[in-house]
């Protein structure tokens, strides 16, 4: 398999881990060092450090009942993205964003995520 392929597969399995909520499945494609950046200024916003902490940020998203549809999973060099339209309802509040996730790659795993959104305002409505 060639980095480009396993860059794919490290996507298939980022997205089928998040959307089936394993968290465990998650931490295994993470290195000890992970970060994840999201803008906003909400529950969810912010640089998560480490691992673990990913993971936390991953199922706290989750848990506000998003659905994470899949579009693309999109490979450079040597990194990876996924681009997804999530949506979800809270009561009144709806959630309708497209994003990538762009995934840093060290040794197979991934090292950071930054995700980019469409509707930081959208974002900082919904995750309260």
């Amino acid at each position: 398999m060639n980095r480009y392929e396993a860059a794919h597969r490290l996507g298939v399995r980022f997205h089928a881990f998040l959307g089936a909520g394993d968290w465990d499945g998650i931490r295994t494609l993470l290195t000890d060092d992970a970060t994840w950046t999201l803008p906003g200024d909400n529950a969810i916003s912010g640089t998560a450090e480490g691992a673990d902490a990913v993971v936390e940020r991953a199922a706290k998203i989750a848990s506000y009942g998003v659905d994470f549809k899949l579009l693309h999973i999109l490979v450079s060099r040597e990194n990876m993205a996924l681009s997804l339209h999530n949506t979800a309802r809270r009561g009144d509040v709806r959630l309708d964003e497209h994003l990538s996730t762009v995934c840093r790659l060290r040794d197979g795993k991934i090292a950071g995520i930054e995700t980019y959104l469409s509707d930081v305002d959208g974002m900082n409505a919904f995750f309260v």
